[in-house]
């Protein structure tokens, strides 16, 4: 396997392990959140450094140079590949902005160090290459939200504890019951794997909160702080578990079928969206859709449709990452807001009010924006598999993009609003947002990089699922689909390749 340069995997987890402990140093909190910063911002380079450094490489994954772990365990248990190449940085931008954007009055809320702690475990989430330590890694996650709502909060966590351990008993049980072959025949499995299978999936399921199963993820937003919230739901670790632990074992009817059920939840949560009075439970069901959606291209198992939904992956987190940080510097100054009638505040926050409509819709798939292509992609991968999805899909997005102009109307509009301080944002608040802003636009009017990428990335990973899992699967021209006109699967050819495994990559 390819080395990198550095060990930019190991620095990009040491970093924010080692500023979690220099934060709890100095007792001035604002010369804490500088450092904080400072740390999030080495980070986001060293992620940055290992995706430039992954370029240059023809190859589909490399881990680090000179890795103490491959000496220690004999095994590469971090590795950079084209799925988690951009997932990296997008993390760490996230973390930064987030912190960045963090008023005075809320660093005794919310913690720097737990959040430089959670920041190095999704770190070492998204680079594990070790299936046993990616399910620890995704249980030790979910322990961060449970700690603040419990001891920092004093909020009941009953409901984000059930659900939680559901999801830790599905992948430790359905891992161990997995066979060790069963990744060789995904589309004959036996019974032992579908067993283990079904376990996996139900664990994904909870971990992105599809309907049913999505109750833990409105009680998040509404008990914890919005900051460790975002951070929590905003990376969608749960559809990385599915791309790592659920997508190469199970036979492609199951997939189609999962995503069927994703499809549900996420025209569910847009209409729940459409009529919901509470911001953040707006915002937690517009995550929900969005997120939803992203899981139906997964399943989908088409180059087409995994294509579109890697691509969404991305824009998802830009565009709702602004839009939360946006909600957040909101409710710092008036508190918590309801929808319920007209709040008059675009006056008095301007800048919020034209980032908040911007980031709102390109969570959407606005034209001009990054999520544009991405969403294209998707519909013409769901019509091709089930042409009832495809409508379903972007019914789903007609509706979130009503709610979204619903919530602007309803917070910037209406009647005048009268304050004896000013409600501006901060320099910090606008850099972070407008930060997001540009990568929004600026990925809309330029996509042909990222979408070559997503797609080269969505072949290999269905190649390893050998030719006969790729049924709808073909490999249309990639310069049509930089274009977002994508061939239709039934004219693309589909050369038979034999599958390699990753230590032939």
């Amino acid at each position: 396997m390819p080395e990198l340069l550095l060990p930019w995997l190991e620095l990009s987890i040491l970093i924010p392990l080692l500023g979690a402990l220099l934060v709890k140093l100095p007792k001035n909190r604002e010369f804490a959140r500088r450092l904080c910063i400072a740390v999030c911002g080495l980070t986001l380079l060293c992620t940055l450094a290992e995706w430039a450094d992954f370029s240059r490489m023809d190859a589909f994954e490399a881990h680090d140079h000179w890795d103490p772990l491959a000496s220690i365990f004999h095994s590469n248990m971090l590795v950079i590949d084209e799925l988690n190449a951009p997932l990296l940085p997008l993390v760490s931008l996230l973390f930064l902005l987030t912190v960045l954007s963090t008023l005075r009055t809320k660093l005794n809320r919310f913690s720097l160090s737990g959040t430089l702690l959670y920041e190095a475990t999704l770190m070492a989430t998204f680079s594990c290459q070790a299936n046993w330590l990616l399910i620890g890694l995704l249980i030790l996650g979910a322990v961060f939200p449970w700690w603040e709502m419990r001891f920092r909060r004093g909020e009941s966590t009953r409901v984000y504890s059930i659900h939680m351990l559901l999801f830790a008993f599905s992948m430790v049980v359905g891992y161990g019951l997995l066979p060790a072959d069963a990744e060789n025949h995904p589309n004959q499995p036996g019974t032992v794997t579908m067993i283990a299978a079904a376990l996996l999936t139900l664990g994904a399921l909870l971990r992105n909160g599809i309907a049913p199963l999505h109750c833990w993820m409105t009680d998040l937003f509404e008990r914890a702080t919005l900051g460790t919230a975002l951070l929590h739901v905003l990376p969608m670790t749960g559809a990385y578990a599915a791309m790592r632990l659920v997508l190469p074992i199970v036979p492609t009817w199951a997939l189609q079928s999962i995503a069927v059920l994703s499809l549900f939840t996420a025209v569910y949560a847009s209409g729940r969206a459409l009529v919901e009075t509470d911001t953040r439970k707006f915002f937690c069901y517009l995550l929900l859709s969005s997120s939803s959606l992203v899981l139906v291209g997964l399943e989908l198992v088409t180059p087409v449709g995994l294509t579109g939904a890697l691509c969404l992956w991305l824009s998802i987190g830009l565009s709702l990452g602004g839009l939360g940080l946006t909600l957040r510097s909101v409710e710092a100054r008036v508190g918590r807001i309801g929808l319920e009638r007209f709040h008059g505040l675009a006056e008095h926050m301007p800048t919020l009010a034209g980032l908040f409509l911007l980031t709102g819709l390109g969570s959407i798939g606005f034209p001009g924006t990054i999520g544009f292509i991405g969403a294209e992609l998707l519909v013409e991968g769901a019509v091709e598999v089930y042409p009832i999805v495809g409508i379903a899909a972007v019914v789903a997005a007609a509706m979130n993009g009503i709610a979204i102009m619903h919530a602007y109307f309803r917070i910037f509009a209406g009647h005048v609003f009268t304050a004896t301080i000013s409600f501006k944002a901060k320099p910090s608040e606008r850099f972070a947002v407008v930060v997001l802003a540009l990568l929004i636009v600026g990925g809309g009017l330029y996509p042909q990089p990222g979408v070559q990428s997503r797609y080269h990335a969505a072949e290999t990973l269905l190649k390893h699922r050998g030719p006969s899992s790729t049924v709808h699967a073909g490999h249309g021209d990639p310069q049509k689909l930089q274009s977002g006109s994508a061939t239709p699967l039934h004219e693309q050819a589909m050369p038979q390749e034999q599958p390699t495994s990753r230590s032939e990559q």
